[in-house]
């Protein structure tokens, strides 16, 4: 999708996504790095919401949902901004988020926001372990609600411990889409016509054959 590669642009210029030699946290050595924390004033977080809401118009037809869940820490921002940009295009979803720890005055509880209901999208940075989703998926599901799908920034399309990926195995394990505004097929095609960048095409391609999925 043309927003996917407009994405990737965006994420390099702002510096968030990063080449040379990286090494991630299953251990293997990445010739790219992904740091959703640095969309850290307010117009690159309102671009990236936009982002997200769009990927989230492109999928409605097949992924039905009546709000945004925002996992903390980094989904609380970005459900929030997202349901903005969505309500700016005529899309007025409520949303909620979670604290880590139950707050034990005033209202109490450890969700803030709209009451989770009907179906619930749930929004973060990317999926590595699958904890946060996981986590996610618990409190929508003891809410009476039920979890419609998973919208991240950038799906690295690398496997796991076994054959899956991280965004496969969430899919596989809970039976609910993952959404990706870009992938790292659409990095490569965005490497491929860009000379400034090309030289990282090799060693990207070549990550991507010894650790990708398909």
């Amino acid at each position: 999708m043309e927003f996917s590669q407009d994405f990737i642009a965006f994420a390099c210029e702002k510096g968030v996504l990063r080449f040379g030699e990286f090494k991630t946290k299953a251990g293997r050595q990445s010739p790219y790095f992904f740091n959703a924390g640095l969309f850290d004033d307010g117009a690159s977080l309102a671009r990236l919401c936009d982002f997200y809401a769009k990927a989230i118009v492109a999928a409605r037809a097949d992924i039905p949902h009546d709000m945004l869940f925002g996992p903390a820490y980094k989904g609380i921002p970005l459900a929030a901004g997202t349901a903005m940009q969505l309500a700016g295009c005529g899309h007025n979803l409520p949303f909620c988020f979670n604290r880590k720890e139950a707050k034990d005055h005033g209202e109490g509880g450890t969700l803030i926001g709209a009451p989770l209901v009907g179906r619930v999208l749930i929004l973060d940075d990317v999926i590595s372990a699958g904890t946060s989703i996981r986590e996610s998926v618990e409190i929508i599901r003891t809410a009476g609600a039920t979890p419609a799908g998973v919208v991240i920034a950038l799906d690295r399309q690398e496997r796991g411990q076994g054959e899956l990926s991280a965004v496969q195995e969430v899919e596989q394990s809970y039976g609910i889409p993952v959404v990706a505004v870009a992938t790292l097929a659409d990095l490569i095609a965005y490497l491929d016509g860009h000379a400034e960048l090309e030289r990282n095409l090799d060693a990207v391609t070549r990550y991507r054959e010894k650790y990708g999925v398909s």
